[in-house]
């Protein structure tokens, strides 16, 4: 069974690339038991959304409105 070390690297990888299936499967099994690694994941979720939802919103801005 994966570490939370181990289980939050997994996390932040699948942000960047598709996880093999034994890395999804390893890393499902121990989010099914672990609280902790549960709120890691729905904290990345939400931070990334987050970030996203703020780039789009600058670049929908008009330049020539002024703050």
């Amino acid at each position: 069974m994966l570490s939370c070390k181990d289980t939050t690297h997994l996390l932040s990888a699948a942000q960047d690339r598709k996880l093999a299936w034994s890395e999804r499967m390893s890393l499902e099994m121990h989010l099914v038991m672990c609280k902790g690694c549960t709120n890691f994941r729905k904290q990345m979720t939400f931070l990334r959304t987050a970030c996203r939802r703020y780039t789009a919103g600058i670049q929908n801005e008009d330049p020539s409105r002024k703050v």
